[in-house]
């Protein structure tokens, strides 16, 4: 059974990498870390969409769940969001295009960059 806590390490994973991005790493070790984030199937644009709406479903088929008009806005909004995100999986596309761009720069003078 999956807890608060292991959701937030998964949240402080995301964090560190966000830090780490900032300190201008190699662009090969980036494009390495942001794969799995931006896999077209199970990438995080998927896994969100995906998360959001299991929840908006586990909230609405619970048999305590109260049903009421502002129930079903709030299930509309989590489905919507879920869509949203669902909609970015097309950034493994952006992904391969900047690994595609990357191989074929030519290196500055002097730079042993990669």
């Amino acid at each position: 059974m999956l807890t608060a806590n292991d959701v937030r390490t998964a949240t402080d994973i995301l964090s560190r990498l966000t830090e780490y991005l900032r300190d201008t790493p190699d662009p090969g070790q980036v494009l390495t870390l942001m794969e799995p984030l931006l896999d077209e199937y199970t990438g995080l644009p998927i896994q969100l969409g995906d998360t959001l709406r299991a929840f908006a479903r586990a909230v609405l088929d619970h048999p305590d769940t109260p049903h009421s008009a502002a129930l079903h806005t709030l299930i509309a909004e989590l489905r919507t969001a879920a869509w949203q995100q669902t909609d970015q999986y097309d950034l493994h596309y952006t992904l391969d295009e900047l690994k595609a761009l990357l191989a074929t720069a030519p290196e500055p003078e002097g730079c042993s960059c990669r």
